[in-house]
Protein backbone atom coordinates (compact mmCIF):
# COMPACT_ATOMS: atom_id res chain seq x y z
CA UNK A 1 0.00 0.00 0.00
CA UNK A 2 3.06 2.63 0.36
CA UNK A 3 3.96 2.10 -3.10
CA UNK A 4 0.06 3.34 -3.67
CA UNK A 5 0.00 5.92 -1.37
CA UNK A 6 3.60 7.76 -2.10
CA UNK A 7 3.32 7.19 -5.67
CA UNK A 8 -0.31 9.67 -5.73
CA UNK A 9 1.47 11.89 -3.30
CA UNK A 10 4.73 12.57 -5.38
CA UNK A 11 3.74 11.48 -8.58
CA UNK A 12 4.27 14.87 -11.32
CA UNK A 13 2.30 13.58 -14.74
CA UNK A 14 5.12 14.61 -16.93
CA UNK A 15 6.17 18.13 -16.01
CA UNK A 16 4.04 19.59 -13.80
CA UNK A 17 3.82 22.96 -14.73
CA UNK A 18 2.03 21.61 -18.18
CA UNK A 19 -1.00 21.46 -16.08
CA UNK A 20 -1.61 25.38 -16.02
CA UNK A 21 -1.37 25.27 -20.27
CA UNK A 22 -4.55 23.06 -20.06
CA UNK A 23 -7.94 23.09 -18.97
CA UNK A 24 -7.87 19.54 -18.61
CA UNK A 25 -6.87 17.87 -15.06
CA UNK A 26 -6.71 15.45 -13.08
CA UNK A 27 -8.50 15.60 -9.27
CA UNK A 28 -6.21 14.50 -6.89
CA UNK A 29 -6.46 10.62 -6.05
CA UNK A 30 -4.54 7.96 -4.22
CA UNK A 31 -5.85 5.41 -7.36
CA UNK A 32 -3.51 5.54 -9.49
CA UNK A 33 -3.69 3.24 -12.47
CA UNK A 34 -0.55 1.81 -11.98
CA UNK A 35 -1.36 0.75 -8.31
CA UNK A 36 -0.63 -2.41 -6.64
CA UNK A 37 -4.55 -3.28 -6.30
CA UNK A 38 -4.85 -3.26 -10.20
CA UNK A 39 -2.11 -6.05 -10.04
CA UNK A 40 -4.59 -8.56 -8.79
CA UNK A 41 -7.27 -8.10 -12.42
CA UNK A 42 -6.42 -11.70 -13.56
CA UNK A 43 -10.16 -12.18 -14.44
CA UNK A 44 -11.17 -8.33 -15.59
CA UNK A 45 -12.21 -9.63 -19.02
CA UNK A 46 -15.07 -11.71 -18.87
CA UNK A 47 -16.32 -12.61 -21.67
CA UNK A 48 -19.97 -11.10 -23.55
CA UNK A 49 -23.00 -12.17 -23.31
CA UNK A 50 -24.66 -15.01 -25.50
CA UNK A 51 -27.82 -13.89 -27.76
CA UNK A 52 -30.87 -14.29 -25.78
CA UNK A 53 -32.77 -17.39 -25.14
CA UNK A 54 -35.70 -17.81 -23.77
CA UNK A 55 -37.45 -21.52 -22.76
CA UNK A 56 -40.63 -22.62 -24.18
CA UNK A 57 -41.51 -24.03 -20.90
CA UNK A 58 -40.24 -21.48 -19.17
CA UNK A 59 -43.37 -20.30 -17.06
CA UNK A 60 -41.66 -19.66 -13.16
CA UNK A 61 -39.16 -17.68 -11.90
CA UNK A 62 -36.39 -19.89 -12.70
CA UNK A 63 -33.13 -17.91 -14.10
CA UNK A 64 -31.18 -19.25 -16.33
CA UNK A 65 -27.21 -18.33 -16.23
CA UNK A 66 -24.80 -17.76 -19.12
CA UNK A 67 -21.15 -18.28 -18.17
CA UNK A 68 -20.41 -14.71 -18.09
CA UNK A 69 -23.08 -14.78 -15.42
CA UNK A 70 -25.89 -12.78 -16.96
CA UNK A 71 -29.20 -13.87 -16.99
CA UNK A 72 -30.26 -15.40 -19.84
CA UNK A 73 -33.66 -13.17 -20.06
CA UNK A 74 -33.85 -9.83 -22.46
CA UNK A 75 -33.00 -7.02 -20.70
CA UNK A 76 -30.67 -6.77 -23.94
CA UNK A 77 -31.99 -7.11 -27.13
CA UNK A 78 -30.26 -9.98 -29.10
CA UNK A 79 -27.25 -9.63 -30.23
CA UNK A 80 -26.08 -7.03 -28.08
CA UNK A 81 -23.92 -7.47 -25.11
CA UNK A 82 -23.79 -6.65 -21.43
CA UNK A 83 -21.29 -6.24 -18.93
CA UNK A 84 -20.13 -8.57 -16.00
CA UNK A 85 -21.13 -5.92 -13.58
CA UNK A 86 -24.71 -4.97 -15.10
CA UNK A 87 -25.26 -9.08 -15.12
CA UNK A 88 -24.80 -9.59 -11.69
CA UNK A 89 -27.34 -7.24 -10.09
CA UNK A 90 -28.43 -8.53 -7.35
CA UNK A 91 -32.32 -8.33 -8.31
CA UNK A 92 -33.01 -10.28 -11.15
CA UNK A 93 -33.99 -9.44 -14.06
CA UNK A 94 -37.95 -11.18 -14.92
CA UNK A 95 -38.79 -10.04 -17.87
CA UNK A 96 -37.87 -12.06 -21.34
CA UNK A 97 -38.13 -11.19 -24.70
CA UNK A 98 -40.37 -12.44 -26.71
CA UNK A 99 -40.22 -16.10 -27.68
CA UNK A 100 -37.82 -16.86 -30.41
CA UNK A 101 -38.47 -19.94 -32.54
CA UNK A 102 -35.64 -22.88 -32.18
CA UNK A 103 -35.45 -26.47 -34.02
CA UNK A 104 -36.60 -28.49 -30.75
CA UNK A 105 -33.05 -30.79 -31.31
CA UNK A 106 -31.48 -27.34 -29.54
CA UNK A 107 -33.29 -27.95 -26.71
CA UNK A 108 -30.78 -30.87 -25.85
CA UNK A 109 -28.10 -28.24 -24.89
CA UNK A 110 -30.29 -26.57 -22.01
CA UNK A 111 -30.66 -29.67 -20.01
CA UNK A 112 -30.97 -30.01 -16.32
CA UNK A 113 -29.38 -33.69 -16.20
CA UNK A 114 -25.79 -31.52 -16.63
CA UNK A 115 -23.02 -32.97 -13.91
CA UNK A 116 -21.19 -30.10 -12.07
CA UNK A 117 -18.33 -31.49 -13.86
CA UNK A 118 -20.16 -30.72 -17.45
CA UNK A 119 -21.95 -27.67 -16.02
CA UNK A 120 -18.22 -26.30 -15.47
CA UNK A 121 -16.81 -27.61 -19.38
CA UNK A 122 -19.70 -26.03 -20.76
CA UNK A 123 -19.18 -22.62 -19.38
CA UNK A 124 -15.64 -22.78 -20.53
CA UNK A 125 -17.25 -23.38 -23.74
CA UNK A 126 -19.42 -20.64 -23.83
CA UNK A 127 -22.33 -22.68 -23.85
CA UNK A 128 -25.82 -21.30 -21.85
CA UNK A 129 -26.35 -23.38 -18.57
CA UNK A 130 -29.04 -23.64 -15.47
CA UNK A 131 -27.47 -23.05 -12.51
CA UNK A 132 -30.31 -22.87 -10.67
CA UNK A 133 -30.35 -26.97 -10.41
CA UNK A 134 -27.42 -26.71 -8.14
CA UNK A 135 -29.50 -26.12 -4.60
CA UNK A 136 -27.81 -27.62 -2.19
CA UNK A 137 -24.75 -26.18 -0.34
CA UNK A 138 -22.55 -29.52 -1.34
CA UNK A 139 -23.59 -29.24 -5.05
CA UNK A 140 -22.54 -25.68 -5.03
CA UNK A 141 -19.13 -26.33 -3.31
CA UNK A 142 -18.74 -28.63 -6.06
CA UNK A 143 -19.58 -26.72 -9.03
CA UNK A 144 -17.29 -23.76 -7.21
CA UNK A 145 -14.32 -27.05 -6.89
CA UNK A 146 -14.40 -27.66 -10.35
CA UNK A 147 -14.41 -23.94 -11.47
CA UNK A 148 -11.20 -23.58 -9.58
CA UNK A 149 -9.74 -27.29 -10.79
CA UNK A 150 -10.65 -25.28 -14.75
CA UNK A 151 -8.14 -22.96 -14.04
CA UNK A 152 -10.51 -20.37 -16.05
CA UNK A 153 -11.37 -16.63 -14.09
CA UNK A 154 -14.25 -16.13 -16.49
CA UNK A 155 -15.67 -19.39 -15.31
CA UNK A 156 -14.74 -19.15 -10.96
CA UNK A 157 -16.04 -15.50 -11.86
CA UNK A 158 -19.66 -16.98 -13.35
CA UNK A 159 -19.95 -19.94 -10.55
CA UNK A 160 -18.97 -17.20 -7.88
CA UNK A 161 -21.93 -14.96 -9.33
CA UNK A 162 -24.35 -17.79 -8.31
CA UNK A 163 -23.13 -18.19 -5.06
CA UNK A 164 -23.48 -14.76 -4.05
CA UNK A 165 -27.16 -14.87 -4.76
CA UNK A 166 -28.10 -18.41 -3.62
CA UNK A 167 -26.05 -18.47 -0.54
CA UNK A 168 -25.92 -16.05 2.43
CA UNK A 169 -23.09 -14.43 2.86
CA UNK A 170 -21.86 -15.85 6.48
CA UNK A 171 -21.89 -19.43 4.64
CA UNK A 172 -20.23 -17.76 1.36
CA UNK A 173 -17.65 -16.25 3.94
CA UNK A 174 -16.87 -19.01 5.61
CA UNK A 175 -16.68 -21.84 2.45
CA UNK A 176 -14.66 -19.30 0.71
CA UNK A 177 -11.92 -18.88 3.53
CA UNK A 178 -10.73 -22.05 2.77
CA UNK A 179 -10.66 -22.09 -0.94
CA UNK A 180 -8.04 -18.90 -1.21
CA UNK A 181 -8.23 -18.74 -5.20
CA UNK A 182 -12.11 -18.30 -5.25
CA UNK A 183 -11.67 -15.69 -2.73
CA UNK A 184 -9.15 -13.87 -4.34
CA UNK A 185 -11.43 -13.67 -7.03
CA UNK A 186 -14.55 -12.76 -5.11
CA UNK A 187 -12.44 -9.46 -3.88
CA UNK A 188 -11.09 -9.07 -7.08
CA UNK A 189 -15.02 -9.08 -8.61
CA UNK A 190 -16.70 -6.73 -5.61
CA UNK A 191 -13.66 -4.44 -6.46
CA UNK A 192 -15.08 -3.81 -9.58
CA UNK A 193 -18.29 -3.52 -9.22
CA UNK A 194 -18.00 -1.49 -6.50
CA UNK A 195 -20.01 -3.54 -3.51
CA UNK A 196 -17.90 -1.34 -0.80
CA UNK A 197 -20.22 -2.85 1.60
CA UNK A 198 -20.12 -6.44 0.91
CA UNK A 199 -16.31 -6.36 0.80
CA UNK A 200 -16.20 -4.53 3.80
CA UNK A 201 -18.17 -7.35 5.77
CA UNK A 202 -15.71 -9.99 3.80
CA UNK A 203 -12.34 -8.20 5.44
CA UNK A 204 -14.46 -8.11 8.76
CA UNK A 205 -14.90 -11.79 8.67
CA UNK A 206 -11.57 -12.49 7.70
CA UNK A 207 -10.06 -10.19 9.82
CA UNK A 208 -7.70 -7.84 7.59
CA UNK A 209 -7.69 -5.33 9.23
CA UNK A 210 -5.47 -3.12 7.27
CA UNK A 211 -7.53 -4.45 3.97
CA UNK A 212 -10.20 -3.60 5.77
CA UNK A 213 -8.93 0.29 6.65
CA UNK A 214 -7.62 0.76 3.01
CA UNK A 215 -10.93 -0.30 1.18
CA UNK A 216 -12.47 2.09 4.05
CA UNK A 217 -9.95 4.90 2.78
CA UNK A 218 -10.80 4.63 -1.00
CA UNK A 219 -14.71 5.59 -0.15
CA UNK A 220 -13.23 9.27 -0.31
CA UNK A 221 -12.95 8.67 -4.18
CA UNK A 222 -16.54 9.13 -4.23
CA UNK A 223 -16.68 12.42 -2.47
CA UNK A 224 -16.80 15.30 -4.50
CA UNK A 225 -17.32 18.30 -1.64
CA UNK A 226 -13.82 19.27 -0.55
CA UNK A 227 -15.07 19.68 3.24
CA UNK A 228 -17.04 16.48 3.64
CA UNK A 229 -13.97 14.74 1.90
CA UNK A 230 -11.56 16.38 4.54
CA UNK A 231 -13.77 15.09 7.31
CA UNK A 232 -14.20 11.89 5.72
CA UNK A 233 -10.59 11.80 5.55
CA UNK A 234 -10.13 13.01 8.95
CA UNK A 235 -11.73 9.56 10.17
CA UNK A 236 -9.16 7.50 7.90
CA UNK A 237 -6.55 8.97 10.50
CA UNK A 238 -7.13 6.42 13.47
CA UNK A 239 -7.54 3.25 11.16
CA UNK A 240 -5.16 0.31 11.71
CA UNK A 241 -2.65 0.92 9.07
CA UNK A 242 0.97 0.62 9.39
CA UNK A 243 3.17 3.46 10.57
CA UNK A 244 4.37 4.14 7.05
CA UNK A 245 0.74 4.23 5.68
CA UNK A 246 -0.55 5.98 8.36
CA UNK A 247 1.56 9.07 8.03
CA UNK A 248 0.64 9.03 4.05
CA UNK A 249 -3.08 9.35 5.16
CA UNK A 250 -1.94 12.09 7.92
CA UNK A 251 -0.58 13.80 4.67
CA UNK A 252 -3.38 13.50 2.45
CA UNK A 253 -5.63 15.30 5.23
CA UNK A 254 -3.27 17.70 6.05
CA UNK A 255 -2.79 18.52 2.25
CA UNK A 256 -6.58 19.14 1.11
CA UNK A 257 -6.85 20.93 4.48
CA UNK A 258 -4.14 23.37 3.37
CA UNK A 259 -5.37 23.28 -0.18
CA UNK A 260 -8.69 24.42 1.13
CA UNK A 261 -7.24 27.28 2.56
CA UNK A 262 -5.26 28.40 -0.62
CA UNK A 263 -8.20 28.32 -3.07
CA UNK A 264 -10.81 30.05 -0.44
CA UNK A 265 -7.87 33.06 -0.39
CA UNK A 266 -6.63 32.72 -4.18
CA UNK A 267 -10.39 33.00 -5.58
CA UNK A 268 -10.92 36.46 -3.14
CA UNK A 269 -7.79 37.42 -4.37
CA UNK A 270 -8.27 36.97 -8.38
CA UNK A 271 -11.58 38.14 -8.19
CA UNK A 272 -10.71 41.32 -6.55
CA UNK A 273 -8.44 42.14 -9.36
CA UNK A 274 -6.00 43.47 -7.44
CA UNK A 275 -2.95 40.83 -7.64
CA UNK A 276 -0.80 41.23 -10.43
CA UNK A 277 -0.06 38.20 -10.29
CA UNK A 278 -3.50 36.28 -10.76
CA UNK A 279 -4.52 39.83 -13.11
CA UNK A 280 -1.19 38.87 -15.80
CA UNK A 281 -1.83 34.68 -15.20
CA UNK A 282 -5.27 34.32 -14.14
CA UNK A 283 -5.56 30.55 -12.87
CA UNK A 284 -6.65 27.74 -15.11
CA UNK A 285 -8.45 25.38 -12.62
CA UNK A 286 -8.95 25.04 -8.74
CA UNK A 287 -6.22 23.54 -6.52
CA UNK A 288 -8.68 21.44 -4.47
CA UNK A 289 -7.29 17.72 -4.76
CA UNK A 290 -4.43 17.95 -6.65
CA UNK A 291 -1.41 16.17 -6.03
CA UNK A 292 1.17 17.11 -3.73
CA UNK A 293 3.76 18.11 -6.53
CA UNK A 294 1.06 20.01 -8.35
CA UNK A 295 -0.04 21.65 -5.26
CA UNK A 296 3.79 22.64 -4.87
CA UNK A 297 4.50 24.15 -8.59
CA UNK A 298 1.00 26.53 -8.15
CA UNK A 299 2.66 28.13 -4.74
CA UNK A 300 6.03 28.59 -6.39
CA UNK A 301 4.09 30.10 -9.53
CA UNK A 302 1.79 32.23 -7.29
CA UNK A 303 3.06 32.39 -3.56
CA UNK A 304 6.86 32.19 -4.13
CA UNK A 305 8.36 35.53 -1.99
CA UNK A 306 5.72 34.82 0.81
CA UNK A 307 6.98 34.51 4.18
CA UNK A 308 7.40 30.25 5.30
CA UNK A 309 4.94 31.23 8.15
CA UNK A 310 1.45 31.14 5.91
CA UNK A 311 0.22 28.29 4.19
CA UNK A 312 0.66 28.94 0.82
CA UNK A 313 4.60 29.50 1.30
CA UNK A 314 6.65 27.18 -0.80
CA UNK A 315 9.15 26.93 1.77
CA UNK A 316 6.48 25.71 4.24
CA UNK A 317 5.05 22.76 1.93
CA UNK A 318 8.54 21.84 1.32
CA UNK A 319 9.14 21.76 5.68
CA UNK A 320 5.72 19.96 6.36
CA UNK A 321 5.74 17.30 3.85
CA UNK A 322 9.25 16.74 3.88
CA UNK A 323 9.80 17.39 0.26
CA UNK A 324 13.57 16.26 -0.86
CA UNK A 325 15.59 19.05 -1.94
CA UNK A 326 16.04 17.85 -5.58
CA UNK A 327 12.07 17.52 -6.04
CA UNK A 328 11.54 20.87 -5.00
CA UNK A 329 14.24 22.79 -6.81
CA UNK A 330 13.36 21.12 -9.49
CA UNK A 331 9.66 22.62 -9.59
CA UNK A 332 10.31 25.88 -8.51
CA UNK A 333 12.74 26.03 -11.15
CA UNK A 334 9.76 25.03 -13.81
CA UNK A 335 7.82 27.41 -12.34
CA UNK A 336 9.64 30.57 -12.05
CA UNK A 337 11.10 29.92 -15.53
CA UNK A 338 7.54 29.97 -16.76
CA UNK A 339 7.65 32.97 -15.54
CA UNK A 340 10.94 34.08 -17.01
CA UNK A 341 12.06 35.55 -13.36
CA UNK A 342 15.85 35.02 -14.20
CA UNK A 343 16.83 36.41 -10.99
CA UNK A 344 14.36 34.17 -9.17
CA UNK A 345 16.34 31.20 -10.86
CA UNK A 346 19.63 32.84 -10.30
CA UNK A 347 19.05 33.08 -6.31
CA UNK A 348 17.66 29.06 -6.62
CA UNK A 349 21.09 27.94 -7.13
CA UNK A 350 23.60 30.79 -5.54
CA UNK A 351 25.30 29.76 -2.49
CA UNK A 352 27.24 31.33 -0.11
CA UNK A 353 30.22 30.07 2.28
CA UNK A 354 30.74 31.04 5.96
CA UNK A 355 33.49 32.89 4.22
CA UNK A 356 31.10 35.05 2.16
CA UNK A 357 32.30 33.72 -0.88
CA UNK A 358 29.55 32.64 -3.55
CA UNK A 359 29.31 29.93 -5.71
CA UNK A 360 26.64 28.04 -8.42
CA UNK A 361 25.05 24.96 -7.01
CA UNK A 362 22.41 22.53 -8.66
CA UNK A 363 21.24 19.25 -6.32
CA UNK A 364 19.38 18.59 -10.00
CA UNK A 365 22.79 18.88 -12.27
CA UNK A 366 23.41 21.70 -14.32
CA UNK A 367 22.84 19.93 -17.58
CA UNK A 368 19.09 19.41 -16.08
CA UNK A 369 18.62 22.93 -15.08
CA UNK A 370 20.00 23.36 -18.97
CA UNK A 371 16.60 21.35 -20.58
CA UNK A 372 14.75 23.21 -18.34
CA UNK A 373 15.31 26.61 -19.41
CA UNK A 374 15.38 25.90 -22.85
CA UNK A 375 12.15 24.54 -22.44
CA UNK A 376 11.28 27.74 -21.35
CA UNK A 377 13.01 29.56 -24.09
CA UNK A 378 15.42 31.40 -21.69
CA UNK A 379 17.79 33.51 -23.54
CA UNK A 380 21.18 32.67 -25.17
CA UNK A 381 22.96 34.56 -22.58
CA UNK A 382 20.78 32.53 -19.91
CA UNK A 383 21.50 29.24 -21.34
CA UNK A 384 25.23 29.79 -22.04
CA UNK A 385 26.18 30.33 -18.29
CA UNK A 386 24.48 27.45 -16.92
CA UNK A 387 25.92 25.51 -20.31
CA UNK A 388 29.24 26.56 -18.71
CA UNK A 389 28.57 25.30 -15.14
CA UNK A 390 27.90 21.88 -16.70
CA UNK A 391 31.42 20.00 -15.64
CA UNK A 392 31.56 17.31 -17.89
CA UNK A 393 32.98 18.44 -21.19
CA UNK A 394 31.47 16.12 -23.55
CA UNK A 395 27.68 17.04 -22.32
CA UNK A 396 28.94 20.58 -22.20
CA UNK A 397 29.48 20.47 -25.70
CA UNK A 398 26.59 18.29 -26.49
CA UNK A 399 24.20 20.78 -24.76
CA UNK A 400 26.37 23.85 -26.24
CA UNK A 401 25.97 22.51 -29.76
CA UNK A 402 21.90 21.27 -29.38
CA UNK A 403 21.13 25.09 -28.09
CA UNK A 404 23.57 26.57 -30.27
CA UNK A 405 25.69 28.22 -27.46
CA UNK A 406 28.41 28.99 -29.89
CA UNK A 407 30.40 30.77 -27.25
CA UNK A 408 30.49 28.07 -25.41
CA UNK A 409 31.41 25.49 -27.76
CA UNK A 410 34.18 27.87 -29.43
CA UNK A 411 35.57 28.26 -25.83
CA UNK A 412 35.69 24.70 -25.24
CA UNK A 413 37.52 24.05 -28.33
CA UNK A 414 40.25 26.30 -27.39
CA UNK A 415 40.87 25.90 -24.04
CA UNK A 416 41.01 21.79 -25.47
CA UNK A 417 43.75 23.29 -28.26
CA UNK A 418 41.56 21.78 -31.02
CA UNK A 419 42.18 23.45 -34.25
CA UNK A 420 40.39 20.72 -35.78
CA UNK A 421 37.14 21.22 -34.21
CA UNK A 422 37.36 24.98 -34.53
CA UNK A 423 37.65 24.12 -37.94
CA UNK A 424 34.97 22.22 -38.24
CA UNK A 425 32.42 24.11 -36.10
CA UNK A 426 33.21 27.30 -38.41
CA UNK A 427 31.06 25.82 -40.96
CA UNK A 428 28.24 25.61 -38.27
CA UNK A 429 27.92 29.47 -37.64
CA UNK A 430 26.25 31.64 -39.80
CA UNK A 431 29.35 33.33 -42.36
CA UNK A 432 30.37 37.29 -41.50
CA UNK A 433 28.60 36.66 -37.93
CA UNK A 434 30.89 37.69 -34.74
CA UNK A 435 31.27 33.86 -33.87
CA UNK A 436 32.92 33.27 -37.49
CA UNK A 437 35.11 36.23 -36.92
CA UNK A 438 35.94 34.77 -33.44
CA UNK A 439 36.81 31.49 -34.80
CA UNK A 440 38.96 32.90 -37.43
CA UNK A 441 40.90 35.55 -34.75
CA UNK A 442 41.77 32.09 -32.75
CA UNK A 443 42.68 30.23 -35.94
CA UNK A 444 45.01 32.83 -36.94
CA UNK A 445 46.35 33.71 -33.23
CA UNK A 446 47.69 29.84 -33.01
CA UNK A 447 49.01 29.79 -36.59
CA UNK A 448 50.26 33.09 -35.73
CA UNK A 449 52.08 31.73 -32.11
CA UNK A 450 52.84 28.32 -34.02
CA UNK A 451 55.20 30.10 -36.00
CA UNK A 452 56.99 32.29 -33.29
CA UNK A 453 56.68 28.94 -31.46
CA UNK A 454 58.55 27.35 -34.61
CA UNK A 455 60.89 30.45 -35.21
CA UNK A 456 62.15 30.55 -31.04
CA UNK A 457 62.83 26.95 -31.46
CA UNK A 458 64.96 27.12 -34.27
CA UNK A 459 66.53 29.74 -32.93
CA UNK A 460 67.52 28.10 -29.98
CA UNK A 461 68.37 25.06 -32.18
CA UNK A 462 70.73 27.18 -34.13
CA UNK A 463 72.53 28.50 -31.22
CA UNK A 464 73.09 24.91 -29.47
CA UNK A 465 74.80 24.14 -32.49
CA UNK A 466 77.45 26.83 -32.78
CA UNK A 467 77.91 26.39 -28.84
CA UNK A 468 78.83 22.57 -29.81
CA UNK A 469 80.66 23.15 -32.51
CA UNK A 470 82.57 25.78 -30.52
CA UNK A 471 84.11 23.19 -27.93
CA UNK A 472 84.13 20.86 -30.31
CA UNK A 473 87.33 22.07 -32.73
CA UNK A 474 90.63 20.19 -32.15
CA UNK A 475 93.02 22.00 -30.63
CA UNK A 476 96.38 22.81 -32.23
CA UNK A 477 99.52 21.79 -29.77
CA UNK A 478 102.63 23.76 -30.12
CA UNK A 479 105.98 22.08 -30.24
CA UNK A 480 109.41 23.73 -28.66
Amino acid sequence: MYAFLSLQMNRTKGDEEEYWNSSKFKAFTFDDEDDELSQLKESKRAVNSLRDFVDDDDDDDLERVSWTGEPVGSRTRPGSFQSLSDALSDTPAKSYAPELGRPKGEYRDYSNDWSPSDTVRRLRKGKVCSLERFRSLQDKLQLLEEAVSMHDGNVITAVLIFLKRTLSKEILFRELEVRQIALRHLIHFLKEIGDQKLLLDLFRFLDRTEELALSHYREHLNIQDPDKRKEFLKTCIGLPFSAEDSAHIQDHYTLLERQIIIEANDRHLESAGQTEIFRKHPRKASILNMPLVTTLFYSCFYHYTEAEGTFSSPINLKKTFKIPDKQYVLTALAARAKLRAWNDVDALFTTKNWLGYTKKRAPIGFHRVVEILHKNNAPVQILQEYVNLVEDVDTKLNLATKFKCHDVVIDTYRDLKDRQQLLAYRSKVDKGSAEEEKIDALLSSSVSSYSLSLQQAQETNSSQNSTKCMFSRPGRIAVG
